[in-house]
């Protein structure tokens, strides 16, 4: 005997039994008699028993098939309450989303905006993990997740939401100290703030608009592991940084930091919803999903 019993020969059992009859189970089921059938015979030959006494008027349970109906019907039942279970968790808004967002842009871009989600979707709960560290979304668990870069390859269903430029930049005290690099290989005289998550191990990659390409490893004092964490060193002009413009657009309209290098640009990532593959998602992701597209859609309108 296999370990794993026949559920589905059980399922049909207990159907042929609640209706007294293989073709009104095999009807109710979308199978064919014959298939009913040879779910029956297959059940009543691993168990070693008959199951029904069969005339051509009349179908009546063994005293094997008595004593199996109960729990046959059991079964049915508490597979179809699964099933129905797992389809309204698929088709209505409901349950948890865990979700994987950069630390700084989550707080300040994806947070306060969660409370309008939540409102419009009672019945949907947010898990909203901040880190900046790449998370393993299958891995770990979650349903979906933010990337902030230019997206590489992998299974991962992507959604772009949004471009997000990076400024490299310098306090004016710095620069009025050190002098301001007018090409990216300047760089490696200067003192620069690394960050520990770039994709490309801290090398900044730089084209100008004769499609001159230059790439350095900038060195100094500070390498973090969230952008915002460098903004302090960055306006008390100790040195200089690449940021995104969520973390530094601020600081640059406030006039506390310039940026500079700007005949030169880095290439410009995006806003990344990442999902693992596979689907139909369930509706609570799929909410999620549209309700970020919309908001960062509008956010594109208004700049």
């Amino acid at each position: 005997m296999s370990k794993l019993p026949d559920f589905e020969a059980l399922a049909i059992f207990a159907k042929v039994v609640e209706l007294r009859s293989f073709a009104a189970a095999a009807s109710e089921l979308a199978l064919s008699k014959p298939t009913v059938s040879k779910a029956v015979s297959r059940l009543e030959e691993r168990l070693g028993a008959r199951l029904f006494n069969r005339t051509s008027r009349r179908l009546a349970l063994t005293d094997a098939g008595q004593k199996l109906a109960a729990r046959a019907a059991r079964l049915l039942a508490d597979g179809e309450a699964a099933e129905n279970e797992a389809l309204s968790q698929s088709v209505a808004p409901r349950g948890l989303v865990r979700f994987a967002v950069p630390m700084t842009f989550g707080v300040k871009a994806v947070a306060p905006i969660l409370p309008e989600f939540l409102r419009q979707y009672p019945e949907v709960s947010i898990d909203l993990h901040l880190s900046d560290a790449m998370v393993d979304l299958v891995g770990e668990g979650f349903d979906a997740g933010l990337r902030i870069a230019s997206l590489p390859d992998s299974s991962l269903i992507a959604r772009r939401l949004c471009g997000m430029p990076r400024y490299t930049v310098a306090a004016p005290a710095y620069l009025k100290k050190y002098g301001r690099p007018t090409h990216p290989m300047h760089l490696a005289q200067h003192r620069c703030f690394a960050y520990a998550y770039l994709s490309t191990a801290n090398v900044w990659h730089y084209t100008n608009a004769a499609g001159e390409q230059a790439s350095v490893r900038p060195a100094g004092q500070l390498r973090v592991n969230n952008g915002e964490a460098v903004l302090p060193a960055l306006v008390a002009g100790l040195g200089i940084a690449d940021l995104p413009d969520f973390i530094v657009g601020d600081v640059i309209a406030s006039g506390e930091v310039e940026v500079i290098l700007k005949g030169w640009k880095q290439t410009e990532g995006a806003v990344h919803l990442v999902m693992p593959p596979g689907g139909p998602r369930p509706a609570r992701v799929e909410v999620l999903a549209e309700f970020l597209t919309t908001h960062f859609a509008k956010q594109r309108k208004r700049k």
